[in-house]
């Protein structure tokens, strides 16, 4: 996760700018070399102001300094910065460049499964376990799953839900094709068993 803080930018006296970038938090400058930032000059204060950066700004104090804070040349104890602004401890000037706070996320990359196995009987097997054999498929994030892959929450007084572990929608069950064959051919066989009724009241030759 990368981020950009809120920073300032400091006119130094040769001409030259320096970009200066705060911390979440209380950022204390002054002369002290310890300060969060440092700004060796002799009208800074060894402990000259702190600028407290949150989620709604950035807020200046001042530390009691010899020679004073000054926000667009007015004379602060406190106060809220605004972009643009200069704000000046002692004879040191900066510009407020920014006061937000920027959050960037990198986009996940998830791996890419290897699309599913056909068995030639067309059964499938399941591409997160190689030896599993498909028995479900998520309507939601269209993924066929084995048994392994399928959340079961057991409800009181009702029937157990299946869940999807890739995106935890409900998931349907699938019935290989071995399975409806064997069906059909059970159904076909009940069928034989059972003689035809005769036809009464036509013509039988």
């Amino acid at each position: 996760m990368a981020a950009r803080m809120a920073c300032l930018r400091k006119l130094n006296a040769d001409g030259r700018t320096e970009i200066l970038e705060l911390k979440l938090g209380v950022n204390v400058l002054g002369r002290d070399a310890e300060s969060h930032i440092p700004v060796n000059h002799a009208s800074v204060s060894a402990r000259h102001c702190e600028l407290i950066l949150t989620a709604a700004g950035v807020l200046v104090h001042d530390l009691d300094s010899t020679n004073g804070t000054f926000v667009d040349n007015v004379p602060v104890r406190q106060a809220v910065l605004q972009p643009g602004q200069n704000l000046r401890l002692g004879s040191v000037e900066f510009v407020v460049e920014d006061v937000s706070i920027k959050i960037a996320i990198p986009a996940i990359e998830r791996p890419v499964p290897a699309p599913p196995v056909v068995l030639p009987d067309g059964v499938m097997l399941c591409q997160r376990h190689p030896h599993a054999r498909v028995t479900h498929r998520c309507p939601h994030c269209h993924a066929v799953l084995c048994d392994h892959c399928v959340t079961r929450l057991r409800r009181r007084g009702g029937k157990t839900l299946k869940l999807c572990k890739l995106c935890s929608h409900p998931v349907t069950s699938l019935h290989s094709p071995s399975s409806r064959a064997k069906s059909f051919w059970s159904r076909l066989r009940l069928a034989a068993t059972h003689k035809l009724p005769f036809l009464h009241g036509g013509n039988n030759k």
